[in-house]
């Protein structure tokens, strides 16, 4: 109790402005401007929030620090929703969530084309057709004076 009655000091009006500032902020709950939400939703800004909050809690009252850390994080959830890239994060497809949609696709059960080619014999390749000796002879039909192809 006496940490409070310690913040309210005149000293430390500054920080009793904050907590009422941060206070309304969170409880209202007010939509961010484009201008300012495309600054925060960068990497530069996020840091930026994150730091302002982290001094906030080292620097200042303890209340007032968790204040902060709430503050920060509803800007940057804030700032993420009003540009866009929350739901581009979250409802985007990425490659992994492509790949793995289309291995599901390709999974199809053994079918009877596949059970009968393996089943079937060795196709014989040239070298093994020389040595055997068959037992017919071709025979070449009328070619009507043709040139020959090679």
């Amino acid at each position: 109790m006496d940490s409070l009655k310690e913040l309210f000091t005149t000293k430390k009006m500054n920080q009793v402005v904050l907590v009422i500032l941060f206070s309304i902020y969170l409880i209202m709950g007010y939509k961010m401007p484009e201008s300012v939400a495309s600054m925060i939703d960068t990497t530069y800004g996020k840091v930026a929030v994150i730091l302002m909050a982290l001094v906030l809690f080292v620097k200042c009252h303890p209340v007032l620090g968790v204040l902060g850390f709430l503050v920060a994080y509803q800007l940057l959830t804030q700032s993420s929703v009003t540009t866009g890239s929350y739901a581009l994060r979250k409802y985007a497809p990425t490659e992994e969530k492509k790949y793995s949609t289309l291995t599901e696709y390709n999974q199809f059960p053994y079918t009877l084309e596949q059970e009968v080619v393996k089943k079937m014999g060795p196709i014989n390749n040239y070298e093994s057709s020389i040595s055997n000796s068959y037992s017919f002879n071709p025979v070449l039909d009328d070619t009507y004076n043709a040139a020959p192809i090679s």
